[in-house]
């Protein structure tokens, strides 16, 4: 029994059926060996729908139910990228996805729920897209969450400044491309225009090998960079407002396509919430500077205040690391640790135990104070 394609499957099929279009190796082939056995197919999610999805296989993209995959945890559900085991033509009515291969990476957020949930956008991904629109103010501490969560998820992040030629100006330009690479240690940023197509070509060599994810809020021009590198208009736009540059959700799903030139395309729906999810390692590498001065410091759990010897502090001074940087450095590990921290009850004891430390020790300095003014 066949099943009806929805347009976005349609044109994924259409542009290559072949597994290895998909981003299918031989590693993939190993992983998948135990169900080959079974008599079961592979195939890549390119599009998930409540409870159902779309896969791309080897004789074309089905649709198929996920009801045996559907765990407890947020962080297992199938997520466009995910590598599947699907029932073969005929077996079942509806078809089954009856197994997830392990995910090699995975871009995970926090969600806005009280539960301290995690959300997987995006799996399997190489690359990460950050994109950026240049029809508002930068917004330089966004961008930073953004690649926290871009190298805690393993794919190697790219900024994209899209609009670039709402800023004629080439000097103007430039400056606000080393504001951005002063943000992104190790990330190449890239300035593009959809209209004129600057910047393209060098977006669409980036991609060109592997999973490539785009992120960013609504009104960035994800959809306009999606179809400039597909080729077609496979993604609605819709205009930004011009009072702030924001647009509407014109993406509502995570969609999956392959590219022309090779490589494979997740385009996800517009973030408004930007929450770190277990991202330690992550905003540490997008901080990779404070990091080696922190490495320098004369004490190994230095807090970069007021402690002799700090390394931090002396950086600060001498106008080499800014205020701004090392503020959100600090904020987005205090997060961090306060996410992390609801669903670890070790580290909240530890975290319990080093408050009463500190309150402990500033009681005591306090109470020399009195002490030294009443002699």
């Amino acid at each position: 029994m066949s099943f009806p394609l929805s347009p976005v499957s349609t044109s994924t099929s259409t542009s290559s059926s072949s597994l290895e279009a998909h981003g299918w190796d031989a590693g993939w082939a190993e992983s998948f060996a135990p169900y080959a056995a079974q008599g079961l197919l592979p195939g890549r999610v390119v599009r998930v729908d409540r409870g159902q999805c779309d896969v791309a296989t080897a004789h074309g993209v089905v649709r198929a139910d996920t009801a045996f995959v559907t765990p407890h945890d947020p962080l297992r559900v199938v997520c466009t990228g995910d590598w599947a085991a699907v029932d073969p033509e005929g077996a079942s009515d509806p078809r089954y996805v009856r197994a997830c291969l392990p995910r090699r990476t995975a871009f995970a957020r926090s969600t806005s729920s009280k539960r301290s949930e995690g959300q997987v956008l995006a799996a399997n991904v190489d690359h990460a897209v950050i994109t950026v629109s240049l029809a508002v103010e930068l917004d330089l501490g966004r961008i930073e969450r953004f690649l926290s969560l871009a190298w805690e998820s393993g794919a190697q992040p790219t900024v994209v400044l899209s609009k670039a030629d709402l800023v004629p100006d080439p000097v103007v330009l430039s400056h606000l491309v080393e504001d951005v690479q002063g943000t992104a240690p190790g990330v190449e940023v890239v300035p593009i225009s959809s209209a004129t197509g600057e910047g393209v070509d060098t977006l669409r060599a980036i991609v060109s090998g592997g999973t490539t994810v785009l992120l960013g809020v609504s009104g960035a021009g994800k959809s306009t960079l999606a179809n400039a590198l597909v080729g077609e208009d496979v993604m609605t736009v819709q205009a930004a407002r011009d009072v702030d540059g924001k647009g509407r959700h014109t993406t509502t799903t995570r969609n999956l396509f392959v590219l022309p030139g090779g490589g494979v395309l997740i385009d996800t729906p517009g973030l408004r919430g930007v929450g770190l999810w277990d991202a330690e390692s992550g905003v540490g590498q997008t901080f990779a500077e404070i990091e080696e001065l922190a490495a320098e410091c004369r004490f190994h759990d230095c807090s970069h205040q007021a402690e002799p010897g700090c390394a931090v502090a002396a950086a600060l001074e001498e106008g080499t690391l800014s205020v701004r940087r090392l503020e959100s450095y600090h904020k987005l590990l205090r997060e961090n640790q306060r996410l992390v921290a609801k669903t670890d009850a070790r580290l909240r004891h530890e975290i319990r135990k080093d408050w009463k430390r500190k309150g402990a020790e500033g009681r005591a300095a306090l109470a020399f104070k009195r002490e030294g003014r009443l002699r």
